[in-house]
């Protein structure tokens, strides 16, 4: 493929470190002219543009930036709409376009300023993936690049994505996947913008069953629905379902679908009396407490509780029962985020390392329910954290593996026999999963695994004795948990 035409320097990252973003010589800077400056900037592209400059540069979290830039920009309605769907759908994509937009530069895009590749990805995802019209979505880039850079860097940009436009999304797959009959694996990762060691993970999840994969990675590329969580004891799931507009949700007495806008703006939510939680979510954090472990002295203990939501929801049902929950966090920052979300609940926050509970906090073992929500690398959750799958990588998992076998180990020692002890991960990873709580149980005296099935109360749960959610079959996050008890 040809390169587009002379402007290769304005793309390339030496020249953006040379002349600080401007054009070379000959070339008009928007600072010094007029006409440029005046060029009006579509406020909701630039704020799209600038979370993923602020997720690319400073590797921040473009679902905790948006929101906070559309309030400080009094972008709101449709155009806050439009602005969440260009913002997660090109981070979540990233790694389709790029490969696009290699194909249309003809040079790979680590060779690319980072602040051209943004708004090249940007207008490649509305080319390929949305119903805007070529024309605005070349123009509107265009307008981006050429308000801070100036006419070359623009001119730039304008080729590429000219070139991009030249094709739509199927035909660039078809171009640039590789084949299905070849390689599975590899074209629906493509397809689907998955990075393939994460497909290759779903697929052993799944059973090795081609189908499967093709609709868990289709619902994962898909913009998740927002789940709410009515905390009982300050509002039901139908009370909030009818004040919100929303739809009482399927599996958890606690959840409403919102079918649109901002969360933020749900007064219930506001006075503090449901959050923002996924389904899955919801049903692990309420399987510790419906389990039948006997008599209950009301010692609950949500090991890894930041940044609070399943805590909440504890609190709030130990609150019903006359319990009591004890919330760990090892970060000063996460567990103010806890103490946030549990004020005027039964619960106590500590900051302190799970992996040594007694020593750290003197808080004594026989606990009757222990939640251990553990870290882990968030596979199943990828859909609500678009930028994740491209920063994860395969080596990450060893690391969490050990932390997670530490901690699990620690919770089978707090709890009292007869308790329970609710492993869970948002993430399929038969690593962090079947195979960990299999090899910790297995190390361990006297402790044996529950059937957890009953305690979820969904559809289509397997064989068990864990359970394993999914986007494309329960609409949840992709949870695991595993319940496990000691003699």
């Amino acid at each position: 493929m040809s390169r587009p035409g002379s402007s290769r320097s304005y793309g390339s990252r030496s020249e953006g470190a040379r002349s600080g973003g401007r054009p070379a010589r000959g070339g008009r800077d928007a600072k010094r002219d007029p006409k440029v400056r005046d060029k009006t900037v579509d406020p909701v592209r630039e704020a799209a543009r600038d979370v993923l400059r602020a997720v690319r540069e400073r590797d921040a979290y473009a679902n905790l930036i948006l929101p906070k830039m559309l309030r400080e920009r009094h972008i709101s309605g449709r155009d806050a709409a439009l602005a969440t769907e260009l913002t997660y759908g090109t981070a979540r994509a990233q790694g389709t376009l790029d490969a696009v937009i290699a194909a249309a530069a003809n040079r790979p895009v680590d060779e690319i300023d980072g602040k051209l590749l943004d708004v090249l990805r940007l207008g490649t995802y509305q080319l390929l993936r949305t119903r805007i019209g070529a024309h605005a979505a070349v123009d509107t880039s265009v307008d981006l690049v050429r308000s801070e850079a100036g006419i070359g860097p623009s001119g730039f940009v304008n080729a590429v994505l000219r070139k991009v436009s030249q094709r739509d999304e199927e035909l660039w797959i078809d171009q640039l996947a590789p084949p299905m009959a070849d390689d599975l694996i590899g074209n629906l990762a493509f397809r689907y913008a998955h990075p393939r060691w994460i497909a290759e993970v779903f697929f052993e999840a799944l059973g090795r069953s081609a189908g499967q994969l093709q609709a868990a990675l289709a619902a994962d590329d898909d913009r998740p629905p927002v789940h709410l969580v009515a905390r009982p004891g300050f509002i039901t799931a139908e009370e909030l379902a009818l004040t919100s507009g929303g739809e009482v949700g399927r599996y958890s007495p606690y959840c409403v679908y919102l079918p649109g806008g901002d969360p933020g703006d749900v007064e219930a939510i506001r006075q503090g009396y449901a959050g923002v939680q996924d389904e899955g979510s919801q049903l692990v954090a309420r399987s510790v407490t419906i389990a039948d472990i006997g008599t209950d002295s009301g010692r609950w203990l949500d090991m890894c509780a930041g940044p609070g939501g399943k805590a909440a929801l504890l609190g709030a049902i130990a609150d019903i029962d006359s319990a009591h929950v004890d919330a760990l966090e090892i970060s000063d920052h996460r567990a103010d985020l806890i103490r946030g979300v549990v004020r005027d609940l039964p619960v106590s926050v500590h900051v302190a390392d799970a992996r040594d509970v007694v020593g750290n906090t003197g808080l004594e073992p026989g606990f009757d329910r222990i939640l251990l929500d553990a870290p882990c690398t968030g596979l199943g959750s990828l859909r609500r954290r678009p930028e994740a799958r491209w920063r994860r990588k395969p080596s990450d998992v060893t690391d969490l593996v050990a932390l997670q076998r530490q901690l699990l180990t620690e919770a089978i020692s707090l709890v009292r026999p007869g308790g329970i002890v609710v492993y869970s991960t948002c993430s399929p990873h038969p690593a962090e999963t079947t195979g960990l709580v299999a090899d910790v149980v297995g190390s361990v005296d006297g402790a044996r695994q529950l059937d957890a099935r009953g305690l979820v109360g969904a559809d289509d749960l397997g064989d068990g004795p864990h359970v394993q959610l999914w986007p494309h079959i329960h609409g949840t996050d992709a949870m695991f948990l595993a319940a496990i008890t000691k003699d």
